[in-house]
């Protein structure tokens, strides 16, 4: 049986069976991740865009909420901008859309007047919690499958794809 790796330009071709029942080499090649990711990605995606809808934002804004939650300090219009890869005046109108909708904060705090740091309000994060309990809870469930080694890699896999895709740019970017 042939093994596909790094090199298999096939990642994009429809799975066999759905995507299940592959062994051996063939149950962790490229294209096994491919159809794994892509399907968990639109999984999510189906989440968020509920999310959005049910509270009148767009995708975009529920991945800059996204990104206010998982900062480790407050985040700048600026710094969000990069991170999303959008114009100021997208991320003007993101942020006037979410601040509107009641999600997030505009603090001058700094010395700096000039300097805007955006929070996301803690009714908010409450509503988006409660939208998202059923991803928390699968995850949960799937992850009381696995000992702590396998979670380790697989957290490990997951960080460093996440680091990868961080660095790719769309063409014409």
């Amino acid at each position: 049986m042939a093994r596909r790796d790094d090199g298999d330009d096939r990642a994009g071709d429809p799975p066999p069976e759905g995507g299940r029942g592959l062994e051996g080499a063939e149950a962790t090649g490229l294209q096994a991740f491919a159809v794994q990711l892509r399907r968990m990605n639109g999984e999510i995606n189906r989440l968020v865009h509920a999310f959005a809808g049910e509270h009148g934002l767009h995708a975009t804004d529920v991945q800059a909420l996204a990104a206010i939650l998982d900062a480790p300090e407050p985040l700048t219009p600026g710094r969000l901008r990069d991170h999303l890869g959008l114009t100021s005046g997208a991320v003007t109108a993101c942020l006037d859309r979410l601040e509107r909708a009641g999600h997030i904060r505009r603090v001058r705090e700094s010395p700096d007047r000039r300097v805007v740091h955006l929070h996301y309000v803690s009714e908010a994060r409450t509503a988006a919690r409660a939208h998202f309990r059923p991803l928390a809870e699968v995850t949960a469930r799937v992850r009381d499958r696995f000992d702590e080694d396998e979670l380790s890699v697989v957290l490990r896999f997951l960080a460093e794809m996440n680091e990868e895709l961080s660095t790719v740019r769309s063409p014409g970017r």
